[in-house]
Protein backbone atom coordinates (compact mmCIF):
# COMPACT_ATOMS: atom_id res chain seq x y z
CA UNK A 1 0.00 0.00 0.00
CA UNK A 2 1.23 3.09 -0.93
CA UNK A 3 1.76 6.15 2.05
CA UNK A 4 -0.85 8.17 -0.13
CA UNK A 5 -3.87 5.07 0.31
CA UNK A 6 -3.05 4.67 3.76
CA UNK A 7 -3.28 8.66 4.45
CA UNK A 8 -6.60 8.57 2.48
CA UNK A 9 -7.91 5.43 4.65
CA UNK A 10 -6.45 6.84 8.24
CA UNK A 11 -9.15 10.01 6.71
CA UNK A 12 -11.59 7.80 5.63
CA UNK A 13 -11.98 6.06 8.75
CA UNK A 14 -11.73 9.08 11.02
CA UNK A 15 -14.49 10.55 9.29
CA UNK A 16 -16.60 7.82 10.05
CA UNK A 17 -15.75 7.35 13.71
CA UNK A 18 -16.53 11.36 14.39
CA UNK A 19 -19.41 10.65 12.22
CA UNK A 20 -20.65 7.42 14.38
CA UNK A 21 -19.57 9.37 17.46
CA UNK A 22 -22.36 12.80 16.39
CA UNK A 23 -25.20 10.36 15.87
CA UNK A 24 -24.54 7.97 19.16
CA UNK A 25 -24.54 11.12 21.03
CA UNK A 26 -27.47 12.82 19.23
CA UNK A 27 -29.56 9.24 19.85
CA UNK A 28 -28.61 9.35 23.87
CA UNK A 29 -29.61 13.29 24.10
CA UNK A 30 -33.29 13.46 22.41
CA UNK A 31 -34.42 10.71 25.38
CA UNK A 32 -33.24 13.80 27.74
CA UNK A 33 -34.07 16.29 26.10
CA UNK A 34 -36.69 18.57 28.30
CA UNK A 35 -38.09 21.93 26.57
CA UNK A 36 -38.81 25.07 28.38
CA UNK A 37 -41.97 26.89 28.12
CA UNK A 38 -43.17 29.99 29.62
CA UNK A 39 -47.24 29.57 31.18
CA UNK A 40 -48.23 31.93 28.08
CA UNK A 41 -46.75 28.90 25.84
CA UNK A 42 -48.34 26.02 27.72
CA UNK A 43 -51.48 25.80 25.05
CA UNK A 44 -48.77 25.03 22.52
CA UNK A 45 -47.19 22.27 24.88
CA UNK A 46 -47.22 18.86 24.38
CA UNK A 47 -49.09 16.78 26.75
CA UNK A 48 -47.31 14.06 29.02
CA UNK A 49 -43.91 14.76 27.25
CA UNK A 50 -41.15 15.49 29.86
CA UNK A 51 -40.71 19.20 29.65
CA UNK A 52 -40.30 22.14 31.56
CA UNK A 53 -42.14 24.82 32.99
CA UNK A 54 -40.34 28.12 34.16
CA UNK A 55 -42.24 31.60 35.81
CA UNK A 56 -42.87 33.20 38.86
CA UNK A 57 -44.59 31.43 42.01
CA UNK A 58 -48.12 33.70 41.99
CA UNK A 59 -48.53 35.81 45.48
CA UNK A 60 -50.90 33.63 47.50
CA UNK A 61 -51.44 30.66 45.52
CA UNK A 62 -48.95 28.20 47.11
CA UNK A 63 -51.10 25.67 48.95
CA UNK A 64 -50.18 22.70 51.39
CA UNK A 65 -51.93 19.62 51.39
CA UNK A 66 -53.02 18.35 54.27
CA UNK A 67 -50.38 14.77 53.20
CA UNK A 68 -47.72 17.40 54.54
CA UNK A 69 -46.06 16.22 51.39
CA UNK A 70 -48.02 17.90 48.56
CA UNK A 71 -48.25 21.08 47.40
CA UNK A 72 -50.70 23.21 44.68
CA UNK A 73 -49.12 26.37 43.48
CA UNK A 74 -49.97 28.88 40.36
CA UNK A 75 -46.79 30.10 38.08
CA UNK A 76 -47.56 33.04 36.04
CA UNK A 77 -45.46 34.83 33.17
CA UNK A 78 -47.70 38.21 33.68
CA UNK A 79 -49.47 36.88 30.42
CA UNK A 80 -50.70 33.74 31.75
CA UNK A 81 -50.74 31.36 34.76
CA UNK A 82 -50.19 27.65 34.83
CA UNK A 83 -51.68 25.85 38.03
CA UNK A 84 -49.05 23.40 39.21
CA UNK A 85 -48.67 19.99 41.70
CA UNK A 86 -45.53 18.71 43.33
CA UNK A 87 -45.34 15.52 45.81
CA UNK A 88 -41.75 16.32 47.32
CA UNK A 89 -39.66 18.59 49.22
CA UNK A 90 -39.60 21.49 48.11
CA UNK A 91 -36.35 24.16 47.66
CA UNK A 92 -35.30 26.37 50.91
CA UNK A 93 -35.58 29.26 48.25
CA UNK A 94 -38.89 28.49 46.93
CA UNK A 95 -42.11 31.10 48.47
CA UNK A 96 -44.37 33.29 46.81
CA UNK A 97 -43.07 36.21 44.30
CA UNK A 98 -40.13 34.02 43.37
CA UNK A 99 -38.78 32.44 40.05
CA UNK A 100 -39.26 28.86 39.95
CA UNK A 101 -38.33 25.84 37.34
CA UNK A 102 -41.11 22.92 37.21
CA UNK A 103 -39.81 19.48 35.43
CA UNK A 104 -42.72 17.24 35.27
CA UNK A 105 -45.79 16.93 32.61
CA UNK A 106 -48.65 18.96 30.89
CA UNK A 107 -51.88 17.19 31.63
CA UNK A 108 -54.56 17.34 29.07
CA UNK A 109 -57.12 19.61 31.43
CA UNK A 110 -54.15 22.37 31.36
CA UNK A 111 -52.96 21.52 34.88
CA UNK A 112 -48.89 20.87 35.23
CA UNK A 113 -47.27 18.26 37.25
CA UNK A 114 -43.88 18.65 38.36
CA UNK A 115 -41.26 15.45 38.95
CA UNK A 116 -38.76 18.42 40.30
CA UNK A 117 -38.68 22.05 40.99
CA UNK A 118 -35.91 24.18 40.84
CA UNK A 119 -35.95 27.43 42.85
CA UNK A 120 -34.42 30.20 41.48
CA UNK A 121 -32.93 33.43 42.82
CA UNK A 122 -31.96 36.87 41.69
CA UNK A 123 -28.37 37.56 40.07
CA UNK A 124 -27.78 39.85 43.72
CA UNK A 125 -27.91 36.90 46.11
CA UNK A 126 -24.69 36.36 47.94
CA UNK A 127 -24.08 33.94 50.89
CA UNK A 128 -24.27 35.98 54.39
CA UNK A 129 -20.78 34.87 55.29
CA UNK A 130 -19.38 36.15 52.03
CA UNK A 131 -21.57 39.20 51.91
CA UNK A 132 -20.39 40.26 55.41
CA UNK A 133 -16.97 39.79 54.32
CA UNK A 134 -16.95 41.72 51.22
CA UNK A 135 -19.17 45.13 52.20
CA UNK A 136 -16.55 45.67 55.06
CA UNK A 137 -14.83 48.72 54.16
CA UNK A 138 -10.96 49.37 56.05
CA UNK A 139 -9.47 52.46 55.76
CA UNK A 140 -5.67 53.31 55.11
CA UNK A 141 -3.89 54.82 57.25
CA UNK A 142 -0.43 57.14 56.24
Amino acid sequence: MTPKRQRMTLALLAVVAIVGAVLLAMSALSDEAAFFYAPADAASAPVDKPVRLGGMVAPGSVKRMADGVTIAFTVTDGKATVPVRFSGIVPDLFRENSGVVAEGKFLAGGGFVADNLLAKHDERYMPPQVAGKMHKSESIEQ
